[in-house]
């Protein structure tokens, strides 16, 4: 090894010495009570990540800190209702040749990306946003 490597070697080892070397008593107290943890995410952006696909709105619903929040929990049963409307009328609209592939479908699928937007978007600012129809079923699953 050459001399300049030992010297490198030597200065870099006595930066991190002084790391090895400090004990828990060479910190200040704090003295401040310590906070409350908190679960990570908003209710809001929970409520927002729940109409990501349905595997979040799930994870929400079987997940500790979620699942006891209304709000969490009717966004989330709320996303699952609409991509099961998303998913049967798509396959209704699919059975008609030519009008329902080409027109129907792409039509439906648009308004259905319009209303999942907007139900993020409600979300986010907090707002309990009730679908016409599935909002319904959703209140009666989440037990409001």
């Amino acid at each position: 090894m050459s001399d300049n490597r030992k010297q490198t070697a030597l200065q870099v080892h006595q930066l991190f010495k002084p790391l090895k070397e400090l004990t828990v008593t060479d910190f200040p107290a704090d003295s401040t009570t310590p906070q409350s943890v908190q679960s990570g995410l908003s209710t809001n952006a929970a409520g927002t990540l729940a109409y990501v696909t349905i595997i979040p709105a799930i994870i929400f619903l079987v997940a500790e800190p979620y699942n006891k929040n209304p709000f969490v929990r009717f966004h989330s049963w709320q996303s699952i209702f609409l991509g099961i409307a998303m998913f049967a009328v798509d396959m209704v609209l699919s059975f008609i040749p030519i009008l329902g592939w080409f027109i129907l479908v792409p039509l439906a699928m648009l308004g259905f990306f319009i209303v999942w937007i907007i139900c993020m978007m409600k979300a986010y600012k907090g707002e309990r946003f009730k679908l016409p129809v599935i909002g319904n079923f959703a209140e009666q699953q989440a037990g409001q």
